[in-house]
């Protein structure tokens, strides 16, 4: 029976790219039929992603119940992935799946198999969250798009393809998938920054390939790592098929510790969240825990009797003591450190951000909107997702030096938005301030009570969807203006309210969004990240305090130069239109209603990121 689940997110991923190849074949001349269709194409994934949202609230966390650290526990993907893996072995494979198992939402497919490769996608509250924001900003966006003129064709193309690059690397859970979805999604960025883009739009579009280029050879690397360490220890082999063997005893077949179940061969694997467990032993193994594989599987050497069982536990201490391989710390330290830089580079954090203010200041409105409110969203996505789960004693190694980063962006970012001129330039590095706090969000790691880790760790997801809103919306009113005055220049505006009313009271709504006003959106995430990191760092702690004076102070001396005063050069000036205001409205609403009601996100996010923080949680309290 084919799977629900596999279906809406295969159709989420793709449907975009199936309108991209509809393009082909509009005859030149009809560039407004092309506009049109991909439209309905952004709508229509922002409809599947709708309809996956709606079912997997109502499957996945709705039905929920129990004390809350089990529910936790049970909307963790790796829960959801085990569970799903034991049914299909007693029903005879992924084809033979039951009712219950189409709405899981885990779902795989052997792609490629002699090297494991799997089409495997899954969701959580983590990544539905990140799915639902790019399909609204990426419908948003095409609207936007209408200005576009040149080559409509290949613009509207590259655009389906983008969105498609960045929703697969949201759903992916086979780490290959992952990386070529990642990939997918560099190269139109590329063409939309080069071809449609500024005057310097060759430069911009070359540096943004090189960094992000240089990120995903940093990623591949590690890739290779994982994939070429065996880890057949913790991959449990198919159960003796012995009528002897009671129901019982053939569940508890596998124990890792143990000389029966363990494969023969190999095992290598892109799975993430097979890789999230190894991981975690790892960390055992490295602390000498108790409950570690290795301290276990010694114990159990000690009193075997069976010569042949001794050999295996011996082949397996052997696999779990090798000098260079998951369970060693130089290893953990080192493939972190290539990931988070990977992924630092597209958050982008100080001093890996110097692409980001040309690509923004080169970049088409539209696609502004896309870099500033998706792709730096993906940096942080893949630390919550794949450097913190699979190499969590170097994540908690480095925590403080982590946050140290994050409130240096915040920092740097805030001051140097201060110091510009250009319009978009100033927006930009307002991004590099705001993402620095889910860098201090994610790196809070307690050494007491996981609680304010919690706090932060959910701060720092409402703030990436937060910003994903305001610095569209701040992107898109720059554009605006832009078409109309055909410059960015902040000392050269003054008195825009008098002849543009309506985008004078639109744009101040999302500019104090994103200054963090309390009652709108910017506000919920960056007062949680403050929270955590007081018990984190009491210094840290002041220093992001003070940056929210920072951030007020270049948003009410952005305000006041473009808008007060009066300036008889813009008296001319038409107001925001209606399909600019169609673009806006959606934006101003989202700014408001998360900063009024910021449950209707965190009521069915924080089960997945707090289960994450007590997983993570527990290497640590229990190696005490």
């Amino acid at each position: 029976m084919q799977e629900y689940d596999l279906l809406l997110m295969s159709l989420v991923i793709f449907v975009p790219s199936l309108f991209a190849f509809g393009l082909l074949f509009f005859p030149r001349g009809y560039e407004e039929a092309m506009r049109w269709w991909t439209l309905a194409g952004t709508a229509l994934t922002l409809g599947l992603s709708l309809c996956a949202f709606i079912s997997f609230k109502a499957t996945t966390l709705d039905n929920l119940t129990g004390r809350p650290a089990d529910i936790r526990t049970r909307a963790q993907l790796e829960y959801r992935a085990a569970e799903a893996d034991r049914l299909a072995d007693r029903k005879g494979g992924p084809e033979q799946r039951t009712d219950k198992q189409n709405d899981d939402w885990v779902a795989r497919r052997p792609w490629i198999e002699p090297f494991n490769i799997d089409y495997y996608l899954g969701t959580d509250g983590i990544s539905m969250a990140l799915v639902v924001m790019t399909t609204v900003l990426s419908f948003l966006a095409m609207i936007a798009s209408w200005n576009i003129t040149k080559f409509v064709r290949g613009y509207c193309i590259l655009f389906l393809v983008l969105e498609t690059g960045m929703l697969g690397v949201f759903l992916s859970l086979d780490f290959f998938l992952f990386f070529i979805f990642w990939e997918v999604m560099l190269l139109p960025m590329y063409f939309l920054i080069g071809v449609w883009g500024g005057p310097r739009r060759e430069y911009a579009a070359i540096k943004f390939f090189l960094y992000t280029l240089l990120g995903g050879v940093f990623m591949l690397i590690v890739i290779l790592a994982f994939y070429f360490t065996d880890i057949r220890d913790f991959k449990k082999d198919k159960p003796p098929d012995e009528q002897n063997l009671s129901k019982e005893a053939k569940e508890r077949w596998y124990e890792p510790w143990s000389a029966e179940g363990t494969p023969k061969e190999a095992v290598h694997t892109f799975d993430l969240v097979l890789l999230a467990h190894v991981g975690r032993e790892a960390s055992k193994i490295i602390d000498s825990r108790d409950d570690s594989v290795l301290v276990r599987a010694r114990k159990a050497l000690a009193e075997e009797k069976d010569s042949n069982k001794q050999q295996i536990l011996k082949e397996k201490i052997d696999r779990l003591t090798t000098k260079w391989g998951f369970f060693t710390s130089e290893f953990q330290i080192a493939t972190f450190l290539l990931l988070f830089i990977g992924f630092a580079i597209k958050l982008p954090m100080v001093p890996f951000h110097t692409w980001l203010p040309d690509a923004h200041v080169e970049a088409p409105t539209p696609i502004s909107m896309i870099l500033a409110g998706v792709l730096l969203k993906m940096g942080g996505y893949g630390i919550i997702r794949i450097a913190w789960p699979i190499c969590p004693w170097a994540a908690k190694e480095l925590a403080w030096y982590v946050a140290l980063f994050g409130i240096i962006s915040m920092v740097y970012g805030a001051f140097t938005a201060m110091a510009q001129t250009d319009f978009k330039k100033l927006v930009a590095y307002s991004s590099v301030s705001h993402m620095g706090y889910v860098l201090l969000g994610v790196a809070v790691w307690p050494t007491e009570n996981n609680q304010f880790w919690s706090w932060g760790m959910n701060g720092a997801m409402f703030q990436m969807i937060g910003h994903g809103v305001t610095s569209a919306g701040m992107f898109f009113l720059v554009g605006v203006i832009y078409d109309r005055a055909h410059h960015r220049n902040l000392n050269n505006f003054r008195g825009l309210y008098e002849p543009m009313p309506l985008y004078a009271g639109i744009s101040a709504v999302i500019f104090f969004a994103a200054m963090g006003l309390p009652g709108m959106c910017g506000f919920v995430g960056e007062f949680m990240v403050v929270l955590a990191t007081w018990n984190f760092s009491k210094a840290f702690a002041i220093l992001a305090a003070l940056t929210v004076i920072l951030t007020a102070g270049y948003v009410l001396w952005t305000v006041q130069r473009v808008f007060l005063g009066t300036n008889p050069a813009y008296k001319g000036y038409r107001d925001i239109d209606l399909r600019e205001l169609s673009c806006a409205i959606p934006l101003v609403v989202f700014s408001i209603l998360l900063g009024v009601l910021p449950g209707l996100l965190l009521s069915w996010m924080e089960p997945s990121v707090t289960g994450l923080v007590d997983t993570l949680y527990r290497l640590t309290a229990s190696a005490k």
